[in-house]
């Protein structure tokens, strides 16, 4: 009969454990008498992208043998030139809209030279971050003047107050304009006290907007189109065109080592860079580029830093 077979199967069923235990046994000893293989490890926090400043070149993390990043310079991350000089006396980090035409302006310095001396390759491509020397090489960057200057007083009127005897103005501002300056070629232009540079006027317009340290930064002089520009000092053209977004067709003087002006909104230049020009010249013509009216905006800046002209222009 069949139960007859029953208890020689359920005998043979304590024996499937037993061979399970040699199988995994013998897995054991082949895995231990085998090469040991990493498993691949799971980076939890994602692909690890460079720390990127902006206009900065991303390098690889951790390379042996690389120099250490300067002070506040993520690791693996290339320092912009320069970084090293970051807020000493002398050099200037490159902000946001910044060209080397502002650079200059703002740091009182002829932009070719800023060029000359940092080396530069390509002036029009400079990195937000960037430290610039502004000071010649071998220079100190401590040596600044402290003279003070004296206040004049400057009338502020609306841009449509009535100007008196405009005509008489602007025939005795041309025949200024035209007429020889009787300096000798050398030595006249540049002062031996930097703070010692004999001012006028750029404009005979009424004043309508007075200095701002933080919008105008100079003085509005109202006019009409076509009025002549004239230069307040003696000085070397350092810029001439309107590549300086804000003051439409601008003209920068360099006076010394001190000393810069600034003539915008004019209709037409009648100079070139790196010509010589004397107090009284006419260097352009008033206008309106880039402003809503026809203005002479007009700015000084001694070491770079706008100073109220009414400081230094002669009283009216």
């Amino acid at each position: 009969m069949a139960s007859i077979s029953t208890p020689a199967a359920t005998r043979r069923r304590p024996a499937r454990p037993r061979s399970i235990a040699i199988v995994l046994a013998a897995l054991v000893l082949a895995a231990c008498s085998s090469p040991k293989i990493k498993a691949p490890v799971e980076d939890r926090g994602g692909p690890r992208a460079p720390v990127a400043t902006a206009g900065g070149t991303p390098g690889a993390q951790g390379t042996p043998g690389a120099t250490p990043a300067p002070l506040g310079v993520p690791e693996g991350v290339k320092p912009l030139p320069g970084a090293e000089n970051a807020g000493k006396p002398g050099f200037y980090t490159v902000k946001p809209g910044d060209t080397m035409i502002r650079v200059g302006l703002e740091t009182g310095q002829n932009w070719k030279d800023l060029i000359k001396w940092n080396n530069l390759d390509n002036p029009n491509v400079i990195e937000v971050g960037q430290v610039l020397r502004v000071v010649p090489p071998g220079a100190d960057p401590n040596a600044v003047a402290t003279r003070g200057v004296t206040a004049a007083k400057v009338d502020v009127k609306p841009l449509d107050a009535p100007r008196a005897a405009s005509g008489a103005s602007g025939v005795s501002v041309a025949s200024a304009a035209s007429t020889p300056v009787a300096l000798p070629p050398a030595a006249a232009a540049t002062p031996r006290d930097d703070d010692d540079v004999n001012w006028q006027w750029p404009a005979t317009g009424a004043v309508v907007a007075g200095f701002d340290d933080v919008r105008s930064k100079g003085l509005s002089i109202s006019g009409k189109a076509g009025d002549p520009v004239l230069a307040a000092a003696d000085g070397r053209v350092v810029y001439a065109g309107s590549g300086l977004r804000g003051y439409g067709n601008l003209v920068i003087l360099k006076h010394n080592s001190t000393f810069l002006t600034a003539y915008a909104h004019n209709q037409a230049l009648l100079v070139k860079e790196d010509q010589t020009v004397r107090r009284g010249q006419k260097i352009a013509e008033m206008g309106s580029s880039d402003s809503d009216r026809v203005l002479l905006h007009f700015e000084i800046r001694k070491l770079g830093r706008p100073i109220d002209p009414a400081k230094l222009l002669p009283p009216r």
